[in-house]
């Protein structure tokens, strides 16, 4: 069965400021979590049914394994990808655990061992609970600068929650992630075996349709005629570029950018925010379909 979206982290240096933004922008935004010492990060979640955005920062350095033949380090990543820039650094599926490390291994596209692990959250009411995982992870060699996994949740009612996921600018669901790279078609067949689902040929790069949202991969061309905004520079492989939302009402984000005192482009029924005005990310807000 094909793999939908799970979530998609966006890295940042000052993990306060991320949360910040996205309150600014009408997001309902969750508690910082912390995540094991060898990993070193720390996080807010930006919840929505079944997907959610992970604002994400490197806190202690000081126990982060390294990556190894059979373990990729999720700490080590961001840290170096942290060093370079801010943005959209991983993207995640639903997961089923073991099975999904043993399809990655059978397609070439990853031969990691699985890696779980559990952390403490926070209902609404305050009150501790606890969440588990089983990751899963993938690797494209044409895309070094995108992390990609599975993560499989033990607890999943200790984690979504329909009270995190009403948000003030009405914004519904996850509609898509977009991927920017020189040929979209070389990331056609790592695509499908990751989503377990065919991918497409657009008449401006390739897409996969999950159970979950889409996943596109345009150039960066097709990328600024889309969007209106600088695309990433894909000099050294693919970029996970932009997450499109859908929102109940976009016309609320017409004067959005202006009252932030950022520079977005509003272009016809939908709302886009640069990578400049967003902490390396593009932020898409379209009416839902």
């Amino acid at each position: 069965m094909a793999r939908g979206l799970d979530h998609i982290v966006h890295a940042v240096r000052e993990l306060d400021a991320a949360v910040d933004l996205y309150r600014h922008f009408g997001f309902t935004v969750g508690a910082r979590n912390i995540h094991p010492k060898t990993w070193g990060t720390e996080n807010h979640i930006v919840q929505f049914p079944g997907t959610f955005i992970e604002l994400l920062a490197v806190a202690d350095e000081s126990g982060i394994v390294p990556h190894t033949d059979r373990h990729f380090s999720f700490g080590a990543f961001n840290r170096d990808w942290l060093t370079r820039e801010q943005g959209f650094s991983m993207l995640v599926l639903e997961g089923r655990g073991a099975p999904d490390s043993k399809s990655f291994q059978e397609s070439g596209i990853g031969n990691f061992d699985l890696y779980e692990f559990e952390r403490e959250a926070r209902r609404p009411d305050g009150q501790p609970v606890k969440v588990s995982f089983a990751l899963a992870f993938a690797s494209d060699s044409r895309a070094p600068d995108i992390g990609f996994f599975t993560s499989f949740q033990h607890h999943p009612e200790n984690f979504w929650n329909p009270a995190f996921q009403v948000h003030a600018n009405t914004a519904k669901a996850v509609a898509g992630v977009v991927l920017v790279a020189k040929e979209p078609a070389d990331h056609a067949r790592f695509l499908s075996s990751f989503t377990d689902a065919a991918s497409q040929t657009t008449a401006d790069g390739v897409r996969v349709k999950t159970p979950r949202g889409d996943i596109e991969v345009l150039t960066p061309a097709g990328f600024i005629e889309r969007f209106g905004v600088t695309a990433p520079d894909v000099s050294h492989g693919a970029r996970l570029a932009a997450v499109r939302f859908s929102v109940g009402d976009a016309s609320l984000f017409e004067g959005a950018p202006n009252s932030a005192g950022i520079s977005g482009v509003y272009a016809g029924n939908a709302t886009v925010i640069g990578r400049q005005d967003a902490m390396g990310a593009v932020l898409v807000f379209e009416p839902c379909r």
